[in-house]
């Protein structure tokens, strides 16, 4: 993947490799505006609309639909074709209705599944980092660009790396979901990307890229993946719809 920042430009090339798009069939491409997700991580609003749910036909088709306000991504009408749209968040078709989650995926590293209008009303967010705030208050960072205030005093049973469920779009609390052994987790990045399985263990390090997880997938075997590639989804059973089958614990 080439240089992506310092630009308002991005060339076809350059682009993440999971991005669908022909590389030669033009130089440049979309680039995502600043906002809750990193370029590496998302998708522009443009090339979902046209090359992922498919429609739009062209550049300037979706372009259109996008500024009247046909799309909705977690309850908001999005009006910027570059806005980018990445890990867990729930996309509407206003006119139709349709609902989709942005899930990993194996090899396509992240696709939009089909949810239910209940599932839509909420997303899993994972715990970025904590920071303190005036007054004592406790402000948990999460990695779509929310921030979410705690008391101080039920400050600690909050980690990082653990999940909160939040409403949307006015982003109430709605659960908390530890990272801990036992759960449910997907992976985000790298070769192991959009497998499921449980957390069998998580090794002690200084870096959540150092800290090495082992999971149990469905089919019984085990793999493992660095602490930041790891999001938590469940407990007992998936808290979201994924696109593989995921049997709870009796």
């Amino acid at each position: 993947m080439g240089r992506m920042g310092g630009s308002r430009h991005l060339k076809r090339l350059a682009a993440p490799e999971f991005w669908p798009l022909l590389r030669k069939e033009a130089v440049w491409t979309v680039k995502p505006s600043p906002g809750p997700h990193s370029i590496s991580k998302s998708l522009p609003l443009l090339i979902v609309i046209r090359d992922v749910i498919g429609y739009a036909k062209t550049y300037r088709e979706a372009r259109k639909l996008i500024a009247e306000g046909h799309f909705k991504v977690d309850g908001r009408v999005r009006r910027d074709y570059k806005f980018p749209v990445g890990l867990m968040d729930v996309l509407e078709i206003v006119d139709t209705g349709e609902l989709f989650r942005v899930v990993p995926v194996p090899v396509k590293v992240l696709a939009l599944i089909p949810i239910s209008k209940e599932e839509a009303s909420f997303k899993l967010c994972r715990i970025e980092n904590k920071t303190t705030l005036k007054g004592g208050k406790i402000q948990l960072n999460l990695h779509d660009g929310r921030n979410v205030e705690v008391p101080a005093e039920e400050a600690r049973k909050y980690t990082t790396m653990s999940v909160l469920k939040i409403s949307i779009p006015d982003s109430k609390l709605l659960g908390y979901i530890p990272m801990e052994k036992g759960v449910l987790a997907t992976v985000v990045g790298g070769m192991n990307v959009g497998r499921v399985g449980r957390v069998v263990s998580i090794s002690e390090g200084m870096r959540h890229y150092r800290k090495l997880v082992l999971l149990e997938d469905i089919s019984g075997g085990n793999f493992y993946t660095s602490l930041d590639k790891v999001f938590v989804v469940g407990t007992e059973k998936p808290e979201i719809a994924l696109p593989i089958t995921v049997k709870p614990v009796k």
